[in-house]
């Protein structure tokens, strides 16, 4: 668990397996792996024999291991990181875990809140720390902007509103993103974009709300594969809009929108009592960075703010945005194997987060307001 400090052997580093090698595990987690001294790109496997070979090749790993099983019992891999799919991450976590080492996994951490828990369950006997994929909770912006709110800069909350719009999940989809279309594979505009930013949101900078409405609404009733033409069924919501309030009375406005073809991006607008923080970006995944900008008083134009380099926890890099939150989160592991810390998210996150789901799911089912209850992750693995 967190509060045990453990050390890798050998060289001291925290030595790596991987299990997957999409796109995202290429463009993020090999660069954020390599900016970070106390990382060693240990191992890797897929399915295909060829494919790992050429990351071997080109990104240094000491082993392509022949099996899921070979990787996670190799005696030089200290951590294992899932890569696959959603739907595929219970084979990967279930071997790391059953070999005594750390596991990271992607977010969504599995399609079901049941399987989740009895993952983080397993985790917990086996005395293993967990690592869930909810990075952009450790925006360093995201982090300058919960502190400047706790020091009463814009005064008390009065309302929080989320604007978050994504050119990906349109009607029109590559063969790659196959598995976003089950509904399932639980693979969504809500579960995937919803489960970062709603996590960034409330547990970072202004706390999970007392009660929720939630509408979603499914408007591409079938999808098109691009490079086959062929044509699939399609249940998920490409619009998402929840209305809450906090314990102070503050409201909550979320809007989550699928396929848009122009001017998407993120804008989180705090109003205080006395004053307005404003962060903005004009995509809500890549290189592009936040903008965050702060007004006091009344009517005063809104300024941009830097970020303090206190909130700066990585070595000097030229990586993208989207990148850097991941790199923070293997800094804040590091940080947590080294100290005892708890940095890092976990799987007990990952359950929270999707606790939330389920209850945006009932109030969307019943049309009714729904006062959330979830669970505290406090048995962090």
């Amino acid at each position: 668990m967190n509060s045990i400090v453990r050390h890798p052997k050998g060289s001291g580093k925290i030595r790596v397996g991987i299990v997957g090698l999409g796109h995202w595990s290429e463009y993020g987690h090999l660069p954020s792996l390599k900016l970070l001294p106390e990382y060693e790109l240990t191992a890797v496997y897929s399915r295909s024999a060829e494919k790992a070979a050429s990351l071997v090749a080109r990104h240094g790993f000491k082993y392509a291991a022949n099996s899921l099983q070979e990787l996670v019992s190799h005696p030089e891999v200290d951590l294992v990181l899932v890569l696959t799919p959603a739907f595929q991450h219970e084979e990967g976590i279930r071997a790391a875990i059953q070999a005594g080492k750390d596991v990271y996994c992607e977010w969504p951490l599995t399609p079901s809140t049941a399987l989740s828990r009895e993952l983080l369950d397993l985790a917990g006997k086996a005395g293993v720390r967990t690592i869930v994929g909810l990075q952009r909770r450790l925006n360093p912006g995201y982090r300058y902007v919960r502190d400047l709110l706790e020091q009463g800069e814009i005064g008390e909350i009065r309302s929080v509103r989320l604007h978050v719009s994504v050119e990906y999940f349109q009607r029109e989809r590559p063969a790659s993103l196959y598995y976003t279309i089950p509904e399932e594979n639980f693979s969504s505009l809500l579960s995937i974009y919803g489960g970062h930013f709603l996590d960034a949101l409330f547990t970072t900078m202004v706390g999970y709300p007392q009660s929720l409405s939630a509408l979603t609404v499914n408007q591409f009733k079938e999808v098109t594969l691009v490079e086959t033409g062929e044509t699939l069924p399609h249940t998920n919501a490409d619009q998402v809009v929840l209305a809450g309030t906090f314990a102070n009375g503050a409201v909550l406005t979320v809007h989550l929108e699928a396929g848009k073809r122009n001017n998407f991006g993120v804008q989180l607008d705090i109003t205080g009592s006395k004053g307005d923080l404003k962060i903005s970006n004009s995509t809500s995944f890549g290189d592009a960075f936040n903008r965050i900008e702060i007004a006091r008083g009344d009517g005063q134009p809104l300024t941009a703010l830097a970020i303090p380099a206190e909130y700066e926890w990585l070595p000097p890099n030229e990586l993208g945005a989207s990148v850097l939150e991941l790199a923070n989160l293997y800094s804040a592991h590091a940080r947590d194997v080294e100290t005892g810390s708890t940095l890092a998210p976990t799987f007990a996150d990952a359950v929270r987060m999707h606790e939330l789901m389920d209850q945006i799911a009932e109030s969307d089912r019943t049309g009714q307001r729904v006062s959330l209850s979830l669970g505290t992750p406090d048995s962090r693995g």
